[in-house]
């Protein structure tokens, strides 16, 4: 039989407190799998839809990593001119808005030089029943139909008035572009 020496004493004092240093376990833990499936449904949505000039596709095995594609609509200064976007998806994601930016640079008043986007459904009026196809669908509106009263680029939204003007710098500012990817 072992004999343990105990101290009384020390017996009844409460265990320490934790130390505020620790880190501490996020409350609800994510649960990436329901926003997985989530994902792969917007995809084979999407890939279903037949919505034209809008695609997108998960950037190798990624799921939460896309790449869209944006045709411009006809009758814009965008017509015949195709966009490159980047989506991040949080792992909260339908309860936050995905991260989407133009990688192709985009000459207009709500797309800023570094590619963001100023899309009232892609911040403050984000909704979880939004998807992907709508987004897509959005910003490919939102070519045609800029909100000039929330410029990212006050000069594109100046010249939108002028709309031959605007075409010509659209389509400059796009082959610009791609004269410096081929360099």
């Amino acid at each position: 039989m072992e004999v343990r020496n105990v101290d009384n004493a020390s017996a009844a004092l409460p265990s320490p407190a934790p130390s505020s240093k620790q880190p501490k376990a996020p409350p609800n833990p994510v649960d990436t799998t329901s926003v997985s499936r989530r994902l792969q449904k917007e995809l084979m949505s999407l890939m279903m839809s037949g919505d034209v000039g809008v695609s997108a596709f998960p950037e190798g095995e990624n799921i939460f990593s896309w790449v869209g594609t944006i045709e411009g609509g006809k009758g814009t200064p965008y017509e015949g001119l195709s966009y490159k976007l980047s989506l991040r998806f949080p792992y909260d994601y339908p309860f936050k808005p995905p991260q989407v930016k133009f990688e192709t640079p985009c000459f207009h008043p709500n797309v800023d030089h570094y590619g963001n986007i100023c899309l009232d459904i892609l911040q403050d009026m984000w909704s979880s029943a939004y998807d992907c196809r709508t987004i897509l669908l959005s910003i490919q509106s939102l070519l045609g139909e800029p909100n000039n009263e929330s410029p990212l680029n006050s000069y594109a939204a100046t010249l939108w008035s002028n709309q031959e003007d605007y075409r010509k710098m659209v389509h400059k500012h796009y082959m610009d572009a791609a004269e410096a990817l081929e360099s």
